[in-house]
């Protein structure tokens, strides 16, 4: 699948700093440790509808690790999916009479503008999981064969399904007790009601055919694959185990990451799947949850056609911790197109303030669980000196700019 067109990050002098981040597993702040190569999964969209600023938040943040892991001098193995085949691909399709496959092709395309409009870096890989199918069904088959996955006696439809006791370890990414599993997974996803399971939490690997459903022949039989094991087949043979960021909205960590983890660990008998799990909070609008089940998206492409500036939407979501749900509102778009007009006014003066000490604060926060209000906050300093007329370095509003485009994604240019 192709991937979007990439834009250029300035290398800044100065002295990088080590990327803490937010592990839903351990529930700690712990260093990111690559080496020479950085290896980070992002789980992608389903296809469905437009990109809406729920998404937009997400895909920010892990554009955020990106860059600070080039300013550390890192090589970046970043691959993200598309569940190009799913349950809520269908039946948008059906309702609203569409091709399932020129629906999923069409809004992948506008994502793919959405985020070069964006500035989000792109994956090295942009997988679908219809061209994976090969490869995910030889993965469930070597889970059957070592007992971690199992037929349920149907003879109408022998579904594979994944034994949740497999690993002995599941529950460990997101930590939640029985009673929160159970009443996300059907919300989520999942079939807890499914007759034949061993447990109501057992997940969906291959869905055999259906009348009416699209399906591939393959030696598991005719079907589909489930919503978790491409992700972990698409990252493992891409990235390996352990790599060191899995990444998603925080509502992918149970149950999608839970058992992309689970399946990826049963395959090869090797515990962690991911050296981090990092979840970004949800985005809001009106005081709910922003989702396309509620309707009540915001989209990237409105607002672009509305002329929003894609950087003015990327200081609107940087104004909120990555980690927090928060709200969106027309009051924090309108503080962000002010702030991004302070900023780039200040960094075309023909001087200011000394910017290194700014750029050394930049990096601190942003290497702190990527800490944009704190990040924000220190150029708005050094914004409001210089426009107060102090300073007279005449390097430093260059290296503001690039400083705020490299690390931030940022473009301070000419009004």
């Amino acid at each position: 699948m192709q991937t979007w067109s990439s834009v250029a990050v300035p290398r800044i002098p100065g002295t990088s700093r080590p990327l803490r981040l937010h592990d839903t597993a351990t529930g700690r702040l712990r260093p990111t440790a690559p080496g020479r190569l950085a290896r980070m999964y992002v789980c992608g969209i389903t296809p469905y509808d437009a990109t809406h600023l729920g998404h937009a938040a997400t895909y920010l943040a892990f554009d955020l690790v990106y860059r600070q892991w080039l300013d550390a001098g890192h090589e970046v193995h970043y691959v993200q999916n598309v569940t190009d085949i799913d349950e809520p691909l269908l039946e948008r399709a059906e309702r609203d009479q569409d091709d399932w496959v020129v629906l999923g092709m069409r809004e992948t395309a506008l994502f793919r503008e959405d985020m070069e409009a964006l500035r989000v870096l792109p994956p090295r890989e942009f997988i679908g999981a219809v061209e994976s199918i090969p490869e995910i069904v030889e993965v469930i088959a070597k889970l059957l064969a070592n007992g971690a996955a199992y037929r349920v006696d149907d003879p109408d439809h022998p579904d594979i399904y994944f034994d949740r006791a497999a690993t002995g370890r599941f529950g460990y990414e997101s930590n939640y007790d029985a009673e929160t599993m159970a009443a996300l997974f059907p919300e989520r996803g999942g079939d807890p009601d499914r007759p034949g399971k061993r447990d109501p939490l057992d997940a969906l690997l291959w869905r055999a055919a259906r009348p009416g459903e699209p399906s591939w022949e393959s030696e598991l039989g005719p079907g589909r694959p489930g919503w978790h094991i491409e992700c972990s087949a698409i990252a493992v043979n891409r990235l390996g185990l352990g790599f060191d960021v899995q990444g998603g909205g925080s509502d992918l960590a149970f149950p999608h990451h839970e058992f992309s983890a689970a399946h990826a660990e049963a395959l090869a008998g090797e515990h962690p799947f991911a050296r981090h799990y990092v979840h970004a909070g949800m985005i809001g609008l009106d005081g709910a949850k922003m989702s396309k089940s509620k309707g009540n998206l915001v989209f990237v492409s409105r607002l672009r056609a509305d002329g929003v500036e894609a950087d003015a939407i990327r200081l609107a979501l940087f104004a909120g911790h990555y980690r927090s749900d928060r709200a969106w509102t027309g009051e924090l778009l309108g503080a962000a197109q002010a702030r991004l007009a302070r900023w780039r006014e200040a960094a075309f003066l023909s001087a200011g303030p000394d910017a290194e000490g700014t750029v050394s604060r930049l990096r601190d926060h942003l290497a702190d669980d990527l800490n944009t209000p704190k990040a924000l906050a220190a150029v708005d300093a050094w914004a409001g000196e210089a426009l107060r007329g102090r300073g007279t370095d005449t390097a430093a509003p260059t290296l503001v700019r690039e400083a705020v485009d490299s690390l931030l994604g940022i473009t301070l240019q000419a009004s």
